[in-house]
């Protein structure tokens, strides 16, 4: 009778496990009894930690705001995961988020090449995952094909080039410019195509081309090349340890005419490295202006300085704050569900969502439809300039 009772647990138990192995990831994410796990993959260290420093401290405050109520009385919890600013380790995060940790949705990567790293696994998990900051076109659909749970919450690089392109012509009047770009970086060429294509569409001439990669220091010689073609306006769209360091150079060299980037400009480190000189007669595109008079923005700012003992957000804090509350929204308007699935059919659906940098709504390749702020440095800070809609 014993040994009948005890076959009969044990059939029980077999049968239990083998039901959970038969489950998907995305079936087995989700809550966890009263708490909703956000994995998040970023570059907490390596040549991007202030990206991803950025936007973990955005979304923090955030989560720490949402959690005062909850949603249908569970709280979020962040698991956050360092990818060390290099593409393999961020696959392997997203393993790990996917797989162990059992997220109903991962954040990051903070840059495109990051991202790019884990699209794959978000498709194949079907767990969402949204990246701020990574405004790579492929992220979420490539060749025309959609990444079904891919998501993004910043605008992309045609965009954000054709945004730069458009400046340089109608308002510096540049007829003529050079790109250097980061050729390791997805973002730096994705930028650097759209550029090239509405500057030269609008009538301008691109009078040289140049390229290094991460980690280079001195640029002296490709700079002499860029001087001698003399251009009226100098595109660099890299990330600020680089950029830093050829603005520097650049200004050494004698070269003043305008430069311009993208948002990877966009870090307290730039003007550190450059200094405040060398940035004069400099511009970037970027996701929101900290000066900028919307009530919205300006809670978001006092929020921020409050927590984070006076320090800025930067346009990653405050994109990182946005992703929790497009999160939050999603989850709420799923009726409080958070499986992976639910969560990715109400994210498809946003329409007007009011975020600090500014309403989202998504066209059909996941992307958000949003306007640009044009920034310019003046006495090693940013001053807004002007908003431009899509």
């Amino acid at each position: 009778m014993k040994k009948k009772k005890l076959a009969g647990i044990l059939l029980s138990v077999s049968l239990a496990a083998g039901a959970l192995a038969g489950c998907s990831d995305s079936e087995k994410s989700g809550s966890d009894g009263d708490t909703i796990k956000i994995g998040a993959n970023l570059e907490l260290t390596g040549g991007g930690a202030s990206y991803g420093q950025s936007v973990v401290e955005g979304m923090e405050l955030a989560i720490g705001e949402l959690n005062k109520e909850g949603i249908d009385g569970k709280k979020f919890k962040l698991v956050k995961y360092d990818n060390k600013s290099d593409a393999a380790e961020a696959t392997g995060g997203a393993t790990k988020l996917t797989s162990q940790d059992n997220v109903s949705v991962m954040v990051g990567a903070a840059t495109s090449t990051n991202t790019l790293a884990q699209v794959q696994i978000a498709n194949d998990k079907k767990i969402p995952l949204i990246t701020p900051t990574g405004t790579n076109s492929d992220i979420t659909s490539k060749d025309g094909k959609l990444n079904d749970f891919v998501f993004r919450t910043c605008f992309i690089d045609p965009f954000q080039g054709t945004v730069a392109a458009n400046f340089a012509k109608d308002t510096l009047k540049a007829k003529t410019a050079a790109i250097y770009i980061d050729s390791s970086s997805d973002y730096s060429k994705g930028l650097a195509a759209a550029f090239k294509e509405a500057f030269t569409a609008g009538g301008g001439t691109i009078v040289k081309e140049e390229s290094f990669v991460q980690k280079d220091t001195d640029f002296q010689a490709t700079l002499t090349n860029i001087k001698g073609a003399k251009p009226d306006f100098v595109f660099v769209p890299a990330f600020y340890e680089e950029v830093g360091l050829i603005l520097k150079q650049a200004r050494e060299s004698g070269i003043d005419v305008p430069f311009m980037g993208g948002d990877g400009w966009d870090s307290p480190k730039l003007i550190e490295i450059a200094g405040a000189e060398a940035l004069e007669n400099t511009f970037i595109t970027n996701h929101y202006s900290a000066e900028d008079p919307d009530e919205k923005i300006q809670g978001f700012v006092s929020a921020f300085k409050a927590k984070y003992k006076d320090k800025s957000p930067d346009a990653f804090a405050a994109l990182g704050y946005d992703t929790a509350y497009f999160i939050a929204d999603a989850i709420k308007r799923a009726g409080g569900d958070a499986t992976p699935e639910k969560i990715k059919d109400a994210l498809e659906s946003t329409d007007g969502l009011a975020l600090v940098s500014g309403n989202m709504k998504l066209d059909e390749n996941h992307n958000p439809i949003k306007s640009a702020s044009i920034l310019k440095y003046v006495n090693g800070e940013q001053k807004f300039e002007t908003k431009v809609n899509p």
